[in-house]
């Protein structure tokens, strides 16, 4: 079926033919939202991954219809699509289970366009959102003048079947009401319908048909991002981007030379110098260290972008002043992740601490590339890896269970030093349970108070509908329930030296 033509930047990427939308893609999409109305109403947990499946069997239909391969990187993107999307199967905590989900759709539409170059990589991740409607008229026109197959067979039935539901309504509804008895009976065989969850189930159930059928539109003619024309920027001269490299880099050797002598044994003299303490030290300089690290990361792309290479000397030139200045950004980054350490083991861990460490080191992990990138003849490899590093990194934060090594942390700091800020714990999801169940009475009763008033405000779903860590804390707070109020009249969090302000987050 041919593509309509489009203008501007996005022409370039049409794809040359998508294949037509079949009555089992149809089937496949309603069995999806099906599924998802009926299994994701409650929550989320193993449900996800079978809604997935739904999903994903559309799509690998359609592509069946275009013809297409399954090519090694389509494999990567999709197995660690899965590991993201077994997150909420274990976990609870809802911004490590947000951030699974969405990078696990953006790895599916990545395996279903390809792509090699930054635009191919890139621009796929969000692509599905703007695919849902595509998929709706795609789906339309396939199936215009199309005739169902058996549709001699199934329409006849769902008509009697209909007459039928419409007539034991009716006289059900008079015998009901003519003797007690038969309306005891009619109500034990009649299912309960809960008419508030109704809207709820029906946006579900679009939601996941339109997923599926833009999932399968992807599938049967994807765009081709490769193709997607950027301009390269025009080169300047040596001495409008050197010099300000060399300046930079300069910078960064003085910050280089002053971390080597503060680990050296210079701390003492700069803190006093300072009249800062070391946990104020730390704490002040991670985020300005933090935003150098990303800034210079924009300058080795804007730097990349207007260097000169016309000449072998011009991309030496360059490759030595952009890798040095790599290779020293390398240095901020050890330095502020050891400060945040340092303020970690000082302070207790939050769930911001954690978060920052691990974006932190994952730009120390892009900049190992870019140095390795710049030592090599081909840096074909780089788009993919770098994406690949950033999706890996969000499936370790995941699945390691960020909210369970925040607890575990802050109790083993409690083990070692008996201080705990009970503030860094008490907002935790049920991931963080079995830790807290550690600390002492009075600490883990007021640790536990709002996990189990938030395991009461959702009782018992359904199996799928929850993850591991939550029912390991049912099982925790019905072993040792919590105690509520103390002998002297006073709360946990209160014999805790918790202040009023400071009982809710």
């Amino acid at each position: 079926m041919p593509v309509p033509p489009h203008r501007g930047w996005l022409r370039p990427s049409d794809s040359e033919r998508r294949a037509a939308a079949t009555p089992r893609v149809l089937l496949l999409a309603l069995l999806t939202g099906l599924l998802t109305a009926w299994l994701l109403f409650d929550g989320v947990g193993v449900n996800l991954l079978i809604c997935a499946g739904a999903t994903a069997a559309a799509a690998g239909l359609a592509a069946r219809s275009a013809g297409r391969r399954i090519r090694p990187w389509t494999v990567v993107w999709s197995l660690l699509a899965v590991a993201l999307l077994t997150v909420p199967a274990l976990w609870e905590a809802g911004w490590p289970v947000s951030l699974s989900i969405g990078c696990a759709l953006g790895l599916a539409s990545l395996a279903l366009h390809g792509g090699r170059r930054w635009a191919g990589v890139l621009l796929p991740l969000p692509a599905v959102l703007w695919q849902l409607p595509p998929g709706v008229l795609w789906l339309r026109d396939g199936l215009r003048g199309r005739s169902l197959p058996y549709r001699g067979r199934i329409v006849p039935v769902l008509k009697a079947l209909a007459v039928a539901a419409v007539l034991l309504t009716v006289f059900g509804l008079l015998f009901a009401g003519a003797d007690a008895a038969m309306a005891d009976l009619l109500g034990s065989l009649s299912p309960s319908l809960d008419l508030r969850g109704l809207p709820l189930r029906a946006a579900l159930f679009a939601l996941g048909a339109f997923t599926a059928l833009g999932f399968a539109h992807i599938a049967a003619g994807p765009r081709r991002w490769d193709r997607t024309v950027v301009r390269p920027g025009r080169a300047r001269r040596r001495l409008e981007w050197a010099l300000p490299l060399v300046a930079l880099n300069l910078m960064f050797g003085a910050f280089a030379v002053i971390q080597a002598l503060v680990v050296l044994g210079g701390a003492d003299a700069v803190l006093r110098n300072t009249g800062m303490s070391r946990s104020e030290y730390a704490r002040q300089g991670f985020w300005q260290l933090s935003v150098i690290t990303a800034l210079t990361l924009v300058v080795v792309a804007v730097a990349k972008r207007w260097a000169p290479r016309s000449t072998p000397a011009d991309r030496r030139v360059a490759r030595i002043l952009l890798g040095a200045l790599c290779v020293l950004a390398l240095v901020v980054v050890a330095s502020a992740l050891g400060r945040m350490w340092f303020y970690v083991d000082a302070s207790g861990l939050t769930r911001l601490r954690l978060w920052v460490l691990v974006v932190e080191g994952w730009l120390g992990v892009v900049l190992l590339l870019l140095i390795t990138a710049g030592l090599t003849r081909s840096a074909g490899w780089l788009p993919r890896v770098v994406v690949l590093s950033g999706m890996l990194t969000a499936a370790v934060y995941g699945l390691m269970g960020p909210d369970a090594i925040i607890a575990e942390q802050n109790v083993a700091r409690f083990e070692r030093t008996s201080r705990i800020d009970l503030r860094n714990v008490r907002d935790l999801s049920p991931d963080a349970a079995p830790a807290l169940d550690r600390l002492p009475a009075v600490q883990r009763a007021c640790a536990l108070q709002l996990i189990r008033a938030g395991l009461e405000n959702h009782p018992g779903p359904a199996w799928y509908a929850t993850s591991a860590s939550a029912a390991r804390a049912r099982e925790i707070l019905a072993q040792r329930p919590l105690v509520d109020q103390l002998e002297e009249g006073r709360t946990p969090c209160e014999r805790a030296g918790m202040r009023y302000q400071d009982l809710w987050p």
